[in-house]
């Protein structure tokens, strides 16, 4: 009970409580129309206009590694059809913004546009065991954002959650296609299982 009230209190912000956040950085709403990846996907504007966003302070699954698929997905449920507040400061390499996403809880069951984005979406990711917090660019996160992130990823890591289940999860950045990460082939009448 007391590690839910911890991760409640991680990912649920309340306005008055709200990082602040750097006068560089801009931010729109919009709605998210497609899901690439565990930490990639595509917003539209209000000007009808798409935006491909790269959620910033994490690194989720490839999507052939271990828990790619099922970081996916998770993230799907969280964000797709749904409104978003987008805050970034800068693209990457693939043109991508690199940035914040924030979503009205699902608990609110909050059906309008105006409903509260209190919701950290790459915080979420981490305590979920579906994405590592990025460090290369923690220097880049908004003051609060480390020390969120790396006590997600520690919760996550001590409960054995998603892909801190298994010995020794290989991180994007090092797997490659054919590491002995990858799932295994399976003939005949086995089943892939679910990842765990």
């Amino acid at each position: 009970m007391k590690s839910r009230t911890l991760l409640a209190s991680l990912l649920l912000l309340p306005p008055a409580t709200a990082p602040t956040i750097a006068a560089e950085v801009q931010s729109f709403e919009a709605r998210v129309v497609a899901i690439h990846s565990g930490d990639t996907v595509t917003v539209l504007d209000g000007n009808l206009e798409r935006h491909k966003v790269r959620l910033a302070g994490i690194d989720a699954p490839r999507k052939a590694q271990p828990f790619g698929e099922r970081a996916r997905r998770n993230l799907a449920r969280a964000l797709y059809s749904k409104d978003v507040r987008v805050e970034w400061e800068r693209r990457d390499g693939n043109g991508r913004l690199v940035a914040r996403l924030w979503v009205a809880p699902p608990e609110l069951n909050c059906r309008r546009p105006a409903c509260p984005k209190t919701l950290d979406v790459s915080l979420t990711q981490i305590a979920s065991g579906l994405a590592w917090h990025f460090e290369p660019y923690e220097t880049a996160q908004v003051t609060g954002d480390h020390e969120r992130y790396a006590s997600a990823e520690e919760e996550a890591r001590a409960r054995k959650t998603g892909l801190w289940s298994k010995p020794d999860p290989v991180p994007p950045w090092e797997w490659q296609p054919g590491s002995i990460d990858r799932p295994e082939q399976l003939s005949g009448s086995q089943s892939l299982p679910e990842d765990r």
